[in-house]
């Protein structure tokens, strides 16, 4: 089990208040005691949301936690889910990796007593569902907190752990499903906060879901769930969605099949042959060079089809979205061999659009080297993240009767503050020599606005901030903040954020930078790759 003591201080039903400046909040399964931090913030850590996927329970939809008599100490981040260390800009704050993770943590605005129903932002931590945790410093609450919002963080199955698939687990499953068990891991978070929120001074009727990243798909998978459906009133997507080629989402038998493959490879004949490794034995394993990838999949009980369908039926939640990507989610020498050329960029628009490629260049202009670089910096980032996130936008807005805001993050960091650290094209950090990392990116990197969005630039001491990356994330932050209060991200001090619908063919997204202004969205390179022909390769 997780080191979370429990103290039999008082018993179970004790009323809200502090014991030596410590605050505590009564959930439905028994009192919690968090911490008062300098600011007046309360934050809880380590809440179990959910009991702990172990043994019989790995690889079954999340089950309710247990109770507990007396006070149970939550001033500790749990465990993060099992993970190895992929990605080098992560850092957490708890005590290492376990198959016992299902909890989460609330940050609670100053002198927020229950029933204050203030807004909820329930925040899914990116990493390519493979890393990551709530416990991360980017996605701390505390900031949010100051400006009168209670934020949730939680960890949730990953990799394996969340979204296996194989026949026996649809055989046992009462419904016939397998998989993305790690989604249904962030839906009962969302139960969670539905039930007990208001004890921390939430409205449940007024929680976002936002999300970077694969948060950021995870957002749109529970707008497209039926299992979702009310947990929230407003969504934020920060770069990716289920949509497009690249990002489709595979039927239950091709999960399975994969399931069936890596049981065979590592000499498994049975599900309780699998259940039976130890989870280090399973993560091990399953990072292997050449073992099969578990996504999510259409399973039949979170996705009852593809989300592509569901959005299109308009049978997805009806919320606000507000959503977007950065200008250089990847970079275009990612594409071509050296530097970029004219020759160079044609020979990958006749790879990757065939006939089409004349269309491509004028989609993707080439004229001069810097031009050439720009086209395929945007084409390499559109096929990554922002296509699909511009696809989203669209099927929602099409679909929903709801407002869209559109937006583009184009803020480079600072450059790292730590002699021989690099920040790469990637998102993350590298430490080492000349050559030990791709040279630095002139835009706006994936997962780069995290900080600058959730006001926590302090948190992060790679990089040496300004006062305009201070401006900036005082803008960002605010759009986000009245976002999550009324589901209209424009308000006093902040430049007017158009609604991002389609007029007459014209859409206006918000380009956020030092000067923050709106622009029309460059329509037309989207609606290339939306054409069925012009289908790319992941």
């Amino acid at each position: 089990m997780t080191p979370l003591a429990v103290a039999l201080a008082q018993p179970n039903g004790a009323s809200n208040g502090a014991t030596n400046g410590a605050p505590r909040a009564q959930t439905k399964n028994g009192v919690v005691q968090g911490l008062a931090l300098p600011s007046g913030v309360r934050s809880f850590r380590g809440i179990p949301y959910a009991a702990p996927p172990v043994r019989e329970l790995r690889w079954r939809p999340p089950q309710p936690a247990t109770s507990w008599q007396g006070v149970r100490l939550a001033d500790r981040f749990a465990n993060q889910c099992m993970q190895a260390r992929p990605f080098g800009d992560m850092m957490f704050r708890n005590a290492g990796v376990s198959e016992d993770c299902l909890y989460l943590n609330v940050w609670s605005p100053p002198n927020a007593a229950p029933g204050a129903r203030l807004p909820v932002l329930f925040y899914i931590f990116g990493g390519g569902w493979i890393a990551g945790d709530g416990s991360e410093p980017r996605y701390d609450g505390e900031s949010m907190a100051r400006r009168g919002i209670v934020v949730v963080t939680l960890s949730h199955r990953l990799g394996i752990f969340g979204f296996f698939s194989h026949p026996e687990l649809a055989a046992e499953s009462p419904q016939h499903a397998a998989g993305n068990y790690g989604y249904m891991d962030q839906t009962a978070a969302l139960r969670w906060v539905r039930d007990n929120v208001a004890q921390f001074g939430g409205d449940p009727a007024q929680v976002t879901i936002a999300g970077e990243s694969a948060g950021s798909f995870a957002v749109s998978a529970q707008m497209a769930s039926p299992l979702a459906k009310g947990l929230f009133a407003r969504a934020i997507g920060e770069s990716g969605a289920h949509f497009g080629t690249s990002a489709a989402v595979p039927t239950r038998e091709e999960s399975e099949r994969n399931g069936v493959a890596f049981a065979g490879r590592v000499g498994a004949t049975s599900l309780a042959g699998l259940r039976a490794l130890s989870a280090t034995e399973l993560l091990e394993l399953s990072g292997r060079p050449g073992m099969p990838r578990f996504p999510a999949n259409v399973d039949g009980l979170f996705f009852p089809k593809a989300p592509e369908a569901i959005y299109g039926a308009g049978e997805q939640a009806k919320v606000p979205l507000l959503a977007g990507w950065n200008s250089e989610e990847a970079n275009g020498r990612g594409l071509v061999r050296g530097e970029p050329t004219a020759d160079s960029a044609r020979a990958v628009f006749a790879r990757l659009f065939g006939a089409r490629a004349a269309d491509a260049e004028k989609a993707y202009p080439l004229g001069s080297a810097d031009e050439i670089a720009r086209s395929l910096t945007d084409l390499a980032s559109d096929r990554f993240t922002g296509f699909a996130t511009w696809k989203w936008l669209e099927e929602h807005a099409r679909t929903s009767g709801q407002p869209v805001y559109r937006y583009l993050y184009a803020r480079p960091r600072p450059a790292p503050v730590e002699a021989g650290v690099t920040a790469n094209l990637a998102g993350g950090v590298t430490r080492g020599g000349p050559g030990s990392a791709p040279p630095p990116a002139r835009g706006a990197v994936h997962s780069a606005e995290i900080e600058y969005a959730l006001g926590n630039l302090p948190l992060n001491k790679v990089f040496g901030w300004t006062p305009d990356d201070f401006k900036v994330s005082e803008t960002m932050q605010g759009y986000f903040a009245n976002f999550i209060k009324t589901g209209d991200p424009n308000g006093a001090g902040l430049p007017a954020w158009p609604r991002g619908g389609v007029t007459n063919g014209q859409v206006q997204r918000i380009r956020i930078d030092v000067e923050t202004r709106a622009e029309a969205e460059p329509r037309a390179r989207y609606q290339f790759l939306d054409q069925p022909a012009a289908a790319t390769r992941p």
